[in-house]
Parts: C-alpha cells; sequence; structure tokens
C-alpha cells in the first residue's frame, strides 16, 4: 500500500505541531517545509524552492495554517490541492484573487468568515471550528512538579495581547471631529454587546470615505478585492475594541481579586494587575490553565462567531473557563455545565465572585468540558473531519 504524504509549509504557527500529530495520526506521512516567506503575494525564492520540491515528492496536498496567495498560485499551475485552515480572524490575504482558484479547498473555523468569503469559491471553501491536543496537554500536566502548581495555582489568569501594540486605530492622528466622535460612539456600544458584531453595519459610504481620508488609504494590491467596511470594522474598529475591552476587564477585576496576566504588551495602562510576562506556549501555558482557578478568555471582536483556539486549549487541558459568549459556543458546550460565558463585564464580576467561593462547581465544570473536549473536539477528530470533507470535493 502506497504511503500517503503531506507537504506542509511552515511559517512559526503554534497550531502547526499539533496539526502535524492530527495528520500523522490519520495516517499520513507530513514533510516539512521550513523556508521563510518574506512576502504572502509573491517571493521569488520562496516560489523557486517550494516548486521544486512539489516536483520531486508525491504528494495528496499541500497544507498551511491560514491562507497564503503565493502557495495557491503555484498550487493552482502545479494542479496539485493546497489545503489551508484559518485559524486567525481576519486573515488580510482572504480578499486576495487567488482565493478563488480551483486548487484550493479553504477551512474556516468562524461561520461569519466562513459566510463572507463562501460566495468566492462555492467549492472550495468550507467550515470547520478549531481543536485541541488534549494528549500533548495532558502529558505536559503530568509532568508538573510541585514548584509549577505553586507557581501557576493562582484566583484568575489571563494569557493573551492587549492589543495596544497592534492597535491601528491608535496611529490615526487626523481624524474630523464628527467622524471620531461617531466611530467611538459606535465602539463604545460595541463593547457592551456580546454575541453580536455590528461595525461593519454602521459603516456608511460616507463615513467609510472620510475614514479612507483620514488614515491616507494605501492602495492594496491589484489583485485583492477589499470589503472597504469589514476591512475598516475588523482591521481598525474591533482591533480597538478589543483593546478597551481588555483594559477595562483587567482593571476592573484588580480592583476585587488576585489577576494575573501573562503577555509582551506594553502594561503601564494597568492598576493593580499582577503582570508575569510572556508565557510559553507548547510547555508553560498548559500548566497555567490547569493550575489558575479560573481562565479568563475575552475573544477577539474580530472573531465574530467562532471559537477561538484560547477557548479549545484552556478546556483541553482541564482548565476552568469564563469565556465571553459567543453564538457557535451553545453549538458544542453545554453553558454553565462545561463552560461559563458572560454577557457583560459586571456579569464577569460577578461570576469570578461566585466561582471563587465555589470550588466543586468550578472543578465540575472544568472536568466536563475537558471531557467533551477529549472525546469529540481532538485534532486527530477533526483533521479526519477535514480529510472527509476532502474526500468528498475533489
Amino acid at each position: 500500500m502506497q504511503e500517503k504524504a503531506i507537504l506542509i509549509c511552515r511559517y512559526l504557527s503554534i497550531c502547526e505541531p499539533d496539526v502535524i500529530d492530527g495528520f500523522q495520526k490519520n495516517g499520513y506521512r507530513v514533510d516539512e517545509f521550513n523556508e521563510k516567506l518574506k512576502e504572502p503575494d509573491y517571493d521569488t525564492v520562496y516560489l523557486k524552492k517550494l516548486s521544486d520540491v512539489i516536483l520531486a515528492g508525491d504528494y495528496e496536498f499541500v497544507f498551511s495554517i491560514n491562507f497564503f496567495p503565493i502557495i495557491s498560485k503555484l498550487c493552482n499551475v502545479l494542479r496539485i490541492p493546497y489545503v489551508c485552515w484559518l485559524v486567525d480572524s481576519p486573515v488580510f490575504q482572504m480578499y486576495s484573487e487567488a482565493v478563488k482558484n480551483e486548487c484550493n479547498r479553504i477551512f474556516i473555523f468562524d461561520r461569519a468568515l466562513y459566510q463572507q468569503f463562501y460566495p468566492k469559491n462555492t467549492g472550495g471553501i468550507f467550515y470547520l471550528p478549531l481543536a485541541a491536543n488534549t494528549e500533548h496537554w495532558d502529558k505536559v500536566c503530568r509532568e508538573m512538579t510541585a514548584a509549577d502548581r505553586g507557581r501557576y495555582t493562582v484566583d484568575i489568569s489571563f494569557i493573551g495581547s492587549l492589543y495596544t501594540e497592534k492597535c491601528p486605530y491608535n496611529q490615526i492622528r487626523m481624524m474630523a471631529e464628527y467622524l471620531r466622535g461617531y466611530l467611538e460612539g459606535v465602539m463604545a456600544a460595541q463593547l457592551k454587546i456580546y454575541g453580536y458584531n455590528f461595525l461593519a453595519e454602521v459603516l456608511t459610504p460616507e463615513i467609510i470615505g472620510q475614514f479612507k481620508e483620514a488614515v491616507s488609504w494605501e492602495a492594496v494590491p491589484e489583485d485583492y478585492e477589499i470589503d472597504d467596511a469589514m476591512f475598516i470594522a475588523d482591521e481598525y474598529l474591533g482591533v480597538k475594541v478589543s483593546e478597551m475591552e481588555r483594559i477595562q476587564m483587567l482593571n476592573m477585576l484588580a480592583q476585587h481579586f488576585p489577576v494575573h496576566f501573562y503577555t509582551q504588551s506594553d502594561t503601564s495602562v494597568l492598576q493593580n494587575v499582577i503582570c508575569c510576562g510572556s508565557a510559553e506556549s507548547r510547555f508553560e501555558m498548559p500548566k497555567i490553565f490547569r493550575c489558575s482557578k479560573i481562565n479568563l478568555n475575552p475573544t477577539a471582536k474580530s472573531i465574530k462567531t467562532g471559537i477561538s483556539q484560547r477557548i479549545w486549549d484552556i478546556m483541553g487541558a482541564g482548565g476552568f473557563l469564563i469565556s465571553n459568549y459567543q453564538s457557535e459556543l451553545p453549538e458544542y458546550f453545554e453553558l454553565g455545565t462545561e463552560i461559563e460565558t458572560y454577557g457583560s463585564l459586571e456579569e464577569l464580576a460577578d461570576k469570578c465572585s461566585y466561582y471563587l467561593q465555589h470550588q466543586e462547581a468550578r472543578k465540575k465544570i472544568a472536568r466536563k468540558g475537558y471531557e467533551k473536549v477529549k472525546q469529540y473536539h481532538t485534532y486527530k477528530i477533526r483533521i479526519k473531519e477535514m480529510l472527509n470533507i476532502l474526500n468528498t470535493s475533489f
């Protein structure tokens, strides 16, 4: 029997080792292409080296985390399927005309994002939620020392970015007073609403035109078709709302509870928060997830309906999680039984207070959430679902 093989183009995404493991558990040999990509649309050195590797091998398909037009264009020429799985939102390269290539099989974890792009390639774009590597998390947690438990056992923890360092809205220096007032009012309203993102809907053609003037709108590549409202909502306003929410959340909770925050962001805007620096993703984060009494997950606003990777990882590591409400969560988990959610920062504070005082309830939810993920949502299972879709789509 001929060995099944795929080629994965790597760029150091933290999901890549788990995806590789998932393919291997489904009987595939996974070869890795580790050339550094300088430009996602066109890089002649990358293109030549990748072409040589593909032509020298016998691969069922080429794979990457997130979508890269340069890989799609090459695979289209070489007539080999290009499979990718979006783990971020937004992914700017999805606006490339290369999304329409016949070779593509693009899997998207956020249903709203899937619905946005599906019409561009109805035979090549699919919805597929993310997953967790419970086997790896279990191994790491089994090897925890007493010192590890002492270090990571805290009341409330959050691992993530404040977005202060990557918020393009903060870089806009000249903006008309009316425009700024309108946008800040819209963002303040979105800040109070969970489970529905309306930012793009309230951007009129006049507002979009004024905004493009204010930011000196740079030309995009010729073969990109940008939805201006969606782009502004995701890349500018959504990032700003996420920044505002995280700062408010951490400062509010830190007034009442010990809050440990692991980040590379500038934390000078925080008060009373215990800032711990960055956390290594493969071997430190699962220990933090498992030992923290409460793990927080405020989903970035650009993820409109989907379940972020952080949710799967916390639950897959056996951690107790309180996440903002996302409309896809009830499709996969029983709220209040396998995961806790909040619909306002006030509700979050109340639930933190309750669960810090009710250890058994907290542990029961964490256990049930972990069991659900381990039974139905591992990378081995999810990759098998992907392969089943692929088998019927070619």
